[in-house]
């Protein structure tokens, strides 16, 4: 019981740590080089593909944005540029129109480079050919500039608290609730077996 109790709780702090991994905000400080639209015919990774702009139809094929990066160690990094909508994760993002502009103002060369911070969420997986979704960008004084992720410290703490409160209000219901009916269940089981013992020794003779 003590393995299936523990492998429970790994399964479980797994796929939560996994939903934050993809879901919550980072920051990517990189040179934007170029921006692109490709169509992008969806198939058993569209569960890592945003819905279509807001206010446009749903399909399995569709024009998607893309911004193209370059790290400051000299690593490529795309991001696609998509509408959250009012859908999940709540980034509440219906501007990638915008933003696309916005990384078009932003493209430099490598000897006179503007850096910027792009905030995205999800993976990069040429294997599975994901990309991260950027929901903003801002410039940066440099490559070595250091962004405090507050969203991040804030949602953390408060899924925390959450938990926390959660297992106090379990220990208590557990206290008050069902360590005094298995309580009582084990002096009932004590009760019954001590009966059982003295109607053997009367119907036996025994003292």
């Amino acid at each position: 019981m003590r393995y299936l109790k523990w492998g429970f709780w790994l399964v479980l702090v797994g796929v939560v740590g996994v939903f934050l991994s993809y879901d919550l905000p980072r920051h990517d400080i990189v040179r934007v080089v170029g921006t692109e639209v490709r169509r992008v015919d969806f198939g058993e990774n569209s569960l890592f593909w945003a819905a279509p702009d807001v206010g446009t139809a749903s399909a399995t094929s569709r024009d998607v944005r893309f911004i193209n990066t370059v790290r400051p160690s000299g690593k490529a990094l795309v991001f696609r540029n998509e509408d959250t909508g009012w859908g999940w994760p709540p980034y509440f993002k219906l501007d990638s129109s915008d933003l696309q502009a916005q990384a078009e103002s932003l493209i430099s060369t490598k000897a006179e480079p503007i850096w910027v911070s792009v905030t995205r969420y999800g993976w990069r997986s040429r294997w599975l050919t994901i990309y991260p979704n950027a929901v903003g960008m801002k410039v940066v004084p440099g490559p070595d500039a250091r962004i405090i992720p507050w969203a991040n410290i804030i949602i953390l703490t408060l899924l925390a608290l959450v938990v926390l409160t959660i297992r106090a209000m379990w220990r208590q219901f557990r206290e008050r609730s069902i360590d005094p009916l298995l309580e009582d269940a084990e002096d009932a089981w004590d009760d019954a077996g001590e009966g059982a013992r003295n109607w053997f020794d009367r119907l036996f003779g025994r003292k």
